[in-house]
């Protein structure tokens, strides 16, 4: 216990104060992204209050990712990330993989607030998308400038087995917040179980990815438990792939007026479409582990 005291010890006295990591390249970018989605955040927040599905969405992104970006600076410009070395972190494995997965967040949600709120004589609204898509573009900037201009290599967050994950669990969210009109309908009560199941499990596998510590002590082989995962989850999608159309538009054909931002039966279709999309991430995912395909690994 003593030794594990004077490791930590060792290790914080090593973080030094160092603000001239906010005028570096990635500091730049991360406070640009954090004013972007603080204006679209209060823009948004001020104008008016909603309990629509994808508005909460939205709002959630441009308050999550720029809380995480922030804590992301103030911990190298204090260069705390050195103690992290202890939980076996790869720091900037970590941070390329976060900055990907708020470039897909909030590129989705600046189109996703452009589809249903903007109009030709709406000021505000446009003003909105124009930050919401600076944002996200400040974002892949980021990622652009480490993986092309830094060439830094992911070890699992930011390299294609980890961040196939992270699509997976993306997909699934804008299949949650797109859920409409199952009430009193069981079959697509079913078909929700199925998306439920396996999300959870995957936001489980990533963290555990991350912490190579905390995968160490399991008491199982990880390897094994993900391509068994993985087995369900497509076997769960395909059911729902081919249930979900079923009982959502059998006797349900498409209006005749049906604009993308008003129409519940456009939102049910992306429902149905999203589901094949993370069929094909599941089985293409299962496919790489099964192989050990671009270091996808099984035990």
């Amino acid at each position: 216990m003593g030794s594990c005291l004077d490791t930590i010890k060792q290790t914080l006295f090593q973080a030094v104060f160092t603000p001239t990591s906010l005028i570096s390249v990635r500091g730049t970018l991360h406070m640009l992204q954090i004013i972007f989605s603080v204006v679209i955040f209060v823009l948004s927040a001020l104008r008016f209050t909603s309990s629509f599905s994808y508005w909460i969405y939205a709002m959630f992104t441009w308050a999550f990712c720029p809380t995480v970006t922030l804590i992301i600076t103030i911990v190298e410009m204090f260069k705390l990330n050195i103690p992290f070395s202890m939980f076996c972190m790869d720091w900037s494995d970590f941070t390329t993989g976060m900055a990907m997965t708020s470039s897909l967040m909030t590129l989705s949600a600046a189109i996703i607030y452009a589809n249903f709120y903007l109009c030709i004589s709406c000021f505000y609204a446009w003003l909105e998308t124009a930050f919401a898509f600076l944002c996200g573009v400040a974002y892949l900037v980021e990622v652009l400038w480490d993986k092309i201009c830094k060439k830094k290599k992911g070890t699992y967050l930011a390299a294609l087995p980890g961040f196939w994950k992270v699509m997976e669990a993306f997909v699934s969210c804008i299949i949650f917040i797109s859920l409409t009109g199952y009430h009193g309908m069981p079959g697509l009560i079913a078909c929700i179980s199925a998306y439920v199941i396996p999300f959870p499990i995957i936001l489980m596998i990533i963290v555990v990815n991350i912490l190579k510590k905390l995968r160490n002590r399991l008491p199982f082989n990880q390897d094994r438990f993900v391509f068994t995962f993985l087995i369900i989850s497509v076997i769960l999608y395909v059911f729902t792939a081919i249930a979900s159309p079923v009982f959502t538009f059998r006797g349900n054909p498409r209006p005749d007026e049906c604009p993308p931002s008003c129409c519940i039966w456009a939102i049910e279709f992306v429902v149905a479409f999203m589901t094949c999309v993370n069929l094909i991430l599941f089985s293409v995912d299962l496919v790489f582990t099964l192989f050990g395909i671009c270091g996808f690994q099984r035990g």
